[in-house]
């Protein structure tokens, strides 16, 4: 459990080199992720990192995760993901981190917009230097979905993965 009064007391100018570190971790995680570059996704993530999206979304390994978000999240699937207000603890080469997470998923074929918020609950470790995901998943605060064709002035103008 994270505790303030032990985070501001264990930190120091290293500690907060690596905090931003794994900022910075986290920020190419969800880069990657909603420009689908997975090949760069998975460098973000251990080999042997474990992921919890849901009750039936659980992943082991860095190739499950990798191959679920490459076949979910195709063309027709254009993703928002947005962390801010990380509480992040050192201990070493581990960390523990809690991110808060606004999310939107627009699904065109379909004319859906998710809409979303949760807490991330992050692990990781730096080997040979390179700090990497060893855990991760969320725990919803809301989700939502909502159809587009209840919208009528809603109109997709630009895609980056096929036509508006």
């Amino acid at each position: 459990m994270f505790s303030f009064v032990d985070s501001v007391s264990s930190v120091n100018s290293e500690n907060l080199s690596t905090i931003r570190e794994i900022e910075q971790l986290k920020y190419r995680y969800l880069r990657t992720l909603d420009l689908k570059l997975w090949d760069e996704f998975a460098e973000t993530l251990s080999a042997d990192v474990s992921a919890n999206y849901g009750p039936t979304l659980t992943f082991t390994g860095r190739d499950q995760v990798v191959d679920f978000m490459r076949n979910s999240l195709g063309p027709a699937i254009i993703t928002v993901h947005q962390c801010h207000h990380p509480e992040i603890t050192v201990t070493g080469d581990t960390a523990h981190g809690t991110w808060y997470l606004e999310d939107k998923v627009i699904v065109t074929e379909q004319r859906l917009l998710l809409t979303g918020a949760a807490f991330y609950d992050d692990e990781y470790a730096r080997t040979a230097g390179r700090w990497q995901i060893t855990r991760t998943g969320y725990l919803r605060s809301y989700e939502a979905v909502q159809s587009l064709d209840d919208v009528p002035s809603w109109k997709l103008t630009a895609n980056r993965w096929g036509q508006p």
